[in-house]
């Protein structure tokens, strides 16, 4: 299947991602040659464990989780029943809660256009790739025109990569966490404030958060809250 010059460079760096940080990093790539506000890639593994790679914000990722809105996301629930690829558009978003949450989504940076590509492997592995914009519609229909091949293709290689992870042993591809990196989570783990924890590490908030984002792009997870109980179930930290 022939694909465009910004997928052959995509998909050369995912062959070379060989750990979750890596695969975070070909997210913010993606997202950058294609000019769009956001990727994202999530897969549930065969045993039911979540991991997460994409570009937006933790604000929004740690309030999706907070406000349970995989339960009422269109895109969660959409892409479920479909194999083919999902227009954001074609969804139902006419609900008070759908519309409540789309406006949240977008006050957090999210655009009102996206894709998404379900993708199932075996044994009951399931992921997604979107890619998410804030084109007008016409635009939107003929960007999506000219590169959802390319979308399909990298959501598969995309699928591969995880796949490859878990037959690994997850263990294996976390990122090895600096020594700030752990402390930080530790201090989270123990059940610190991010001010609590700040103030005992002796650095900003500003810089814990830097070191926070660092380790959850590192371990694959969903929010801070996924990071630590990762680290945890790792053995990496003891709360």
């Amino acid at each position: 299947m022939v694909t465009t010059n910004r997928a052959e460079a995509i998909l050369e760096e995912l062959d070379q991602a060989d750990t979750l940080d890596k695969l975070y990093r070909v997210t913010f790539r993606m997202r950058d040659v294609y000019d769009v506000k956001h990727v994202v890639y999530y897969w549930v593994n065969s045993v039911g464990e979540n991991y997460g790679a994409g570009t937006y914000s933790p604000e929004w990722a740690e309030r999706y989780v907070e406000k349970d809105y995989n339960k009422i996301d269109p895109v969660v629930l959409g892409c479920f029943q479909r194999f083919d690829p999902v227009n954001w558009k074609d969804l139902d978003w006419s609900s008070k809660a759908v519309k409540g949450f789309l406006k949240d989504a977008m006050d957090h940076g999210v655009g009102a256009q996206g894709l998404a590509i379900p993708i199932r492997g075996p044994s009951g592995q399931y992921a997604v790739l979107s890619i998410n914009d804030a084109r007008e519609d016409d635009d939107w229909d003929v960007f999506i025109r000219e590169y959802k091949r390319d979308f399909m293709i990298i959501a598969y290689e995309f699928n591969k990569k995880g796949l490859e992870f878990e037959e690994r042993g997850a263990d294996q591809m976390l990122g090895k966490l600096s020594p700030r990196e752990l402390s930080a989570l530790t201090y989270l783990a123990r059940g610190l404030s991010r001010v609590q924890a700040a103030h005992h590490m002796k650095i900003s908030e500003h810089t814990l958060r830097v070191y926070i984002e660092s380790a959850r792009h590192k371990l694959g997870a969903l929010n801070t809250t996924h990071a630590v109980a990762r680290a945890i179930n790792s053995g990496l930290i003891v709360a």
